[in-house]
């Protein structure tokens, strides 16, 4: 399987930073990274992204997220709040694999 591109957004790019090094634990092909929301826009322009996983604590912006990500395909959708509050990268990670798998 290639490596995926796996984007985590939340408020400042901070909490999240744990979640990731938790799914890079799990996943050692892929590339797992997270950034401030504000900064999403930017790097879908830069790089090839192909989920991005919001944090829960910004799950009012997923609408938004969404549709601009529509254009490019991208699938995105909302860490749930209690696999983000277990750090369970295993599980964020399986829910980034069936997002992807929709498209």
């Amino acid at each position: 399987m290639e490596q995926k591109v796996i984007l985590l957004a939340c408020a400042a790019g901070m909490s999240t930073s744990l979640l990731v090094t938790k799914m890079q634990e799990v996943s050692k092909k892929d590339k797992i990274f997270a950034i401030p929301v504000s900064k999403v826009d930017q790097k879908v322009n830069e790089e090839s992204i192909d989920v991005i996983l919001i944090g829960p604590q910004i799950r009012y912006m997923e609408k938004r997220i969404k549709e601009k990500m529509a254009v490019k395909h991208i699938p995105v959708g909302v860490i749930p709040m209690e696999d983000y509050g277990r750090m369970d990268g295993t599980k964020v990670l399986k829910y980034a694999y069936s997002l992807m798998n929709k498209g």
